[in-house]
C-alpha cells in the first residue's frame, strides 16, 4: 500500500515498528564498540607483537639519544 493511503493506525504501527528496530540495532552496536575499544583485550591478544613492539621502540630511542650524546661530546 503506498505511503499516501495508508490509516494513522498504520503509520503508528510502522513508527513502533521502527523505533524497537532501531532499539536493537543500537544495542548491538553498542555491543560491538565495546569489543572494538577494548584496549585491554588486544593487548592480552598480541602480547607478543607489543612486546617486540616495545623493544624496537626502546632501541631506536636508546640509540638516538645515544646519537645525540655523541655529538655534543664530540663538539667540545
Amino acid at each position: 500500500m503506498p505511503a499516501d493511503q495508508r490509516t494513522p493506525e498504520q503509520i503508528r504501527a510502522s513508527i513502533e515498528a521502527n523505533r524497537r528496530e532501531l532499539g536493537t540495532s543500537i544495542e548491538r552496536l553498542r555491543g560491538e564498540v565495546a569489543v572494538l575499544t577494548d584496549w585491554r583485550r588486544h593487548l592480552v591478544a598480541h602480547q607478543k607483537q607489543v612486546l617486540i613492539g616495545a623493544a624496537v621502540a626502546g632501541f631506536v630511542v636508546g640509540g638516538g639519544i645515544a646519537a645525540v650524546g655523541g655529538l655534543f661530546r664530540r663538539r667540545r
